[in-house]
């Protein structure tokens, strides 16, 4: 397929090169992401690239996600707070336009969605106020990064890095189950499906050394643990959560302090919180260590009658769905989530 100059094509040595280059790349742009969204839930993944010539010039991640309780979608890109396309003009822009909704119409998919921090397309629907992102510079400075927490959270780290709790990082088998031990039993409390054993697995693989778990303990047992990817100077503290104790220990408080400290010694000069829905715990959570919302604006590109999905967690269905989530026991929760799971994208 092309469109003028520009042709989108196949090409994995086009894209990495494009996606290594691109100042606003970020980590869920890079082919790890989608071939391990893909590898973990089954979801085809589409890596496409803009060429002019044999020179890249836009690309775009897309993740087709087919669900029978949630229906068909295509994201840019699946399971991730961005990944929207990238390109140098707009006739990239438009043959990757173009290229993504001929993936969609013989998808039978009637919304494509972008997630983008900046929407560059007037005539598509939009969807603001729902979302948020968090992200602040970290320096070589403890005590820097330390003051730069507001007064009663920073109190509260303070009293997290007396309590005797200590860290373990890694990305073998034993870093994986504790992750996934601690996770786990994190979103059966907050009344949420639990992702794949293997998306962890293959996210771990796939980003090799620019991805680990750090995980947090108290008196021997794991407590709280995080699953972090690197890119560019950036840490993304992605799939974290505490057990039922964590709260009283501050054990969340005492992980990303001490996730800041590794980053640190791993070159980072950024930390990034990742989304949060406006209204909602994690959004206060967020401010509480000082950082800043910025407005996420995702975009959607709608067949003609079709209206933009909606999946909104703080509706009264959702709700429902939460409080009966909770009840489950946690094994049972744990052998059905991931099949849930998998087609939220």
């Amino acid at each position: 397929m092309s469109a003028g100059d520009v042709r989108i094509a196949n090409d994995p040595d086009a894209y990495d090169r494009y996606a290594s280059a691109h100042a606003e790349a970020s980590p869920f742009h890079r082919r790890a992401w989608g071939d391990a969204v893909s590898a973990a839930c089954g979801h085809r993944q589409h890596h496409l690239v803009a060429l002019r010539g044999e020179v890249p010039v836009g690309i775009l991640p897309l993740t087709e996600i087919r669900s029978l309780v949630f229906g068909k979608s295509l994201v840019s890109n699946g399971f991730a707070v961005e990944g929207g396309p990238l390109a140098e003009d707009d006739a990239a822009l438009g043959a990757l336009d173009a290229a993504a909704w001929g993936i969609a119409e013989r998808a039978g998919v009637t919304a494509l969605e972008y997630r983008s921090e900046d929407p560059r397309h007037e005539d598509w629907a939009k969807k603001r106020e729902t979302y948020a992102g968090f992200r602040r510079p970290l320096t070589a400075s403890s005590d820097e990064n330390l003051k730069a927490i507001p007064r009663k959270q920073r109190a509260e780290v303070r009293k997290a890095l007396k309590s005797g709790m200590t860290v373990e990082t890694g990305r073998d088998a034993r870093a994986l189950a504790l992750h996934y031990y601690v996770y786990s039993r994190s979103v059966h409390n907050l009344g949420t499906p639990v992702f794949p054993r293997a998306l962890f697995r293959e996210m771990i693989a796939r980003f090799g050394g620019d991805a680990d778990i750090l995980t947090v303990f108290s008196e021997g047992e794991p407590v709280a643990s995080v699953l972090s990817l690197y890119h560019r100077g950036t840490v993304y503290p992605y799939w974290g959560g505490g057990t039922f104790a964590a709260r009283t220990l501050k054990a969340n408080e005492y992980m990303y302090w001490m996730l800041m400290e590794h980053a640190v010694s791993r070159g980072c000069t950024a930390f990034d919180f990742g989304r949060s829905k406006l209204g909602t715990g994690a959004y206060a959570y967020k401010k509480n260590w000082g950082f800043e919302p910025q407005p996420l604006t995702y975009e959607y590109r709608l067949a003609p009658g079709a209206d933009m999905p909606d999946l909104n967690p703080m509706s009264s269905k959702f709700r429902l769905m939460t409080q009966v989530w909770q009840r489950l026991p946690l094994t049972l929760a744990n052998r059905i989530g991931p099949l849930v799971a998998r087609n939220l994208g």
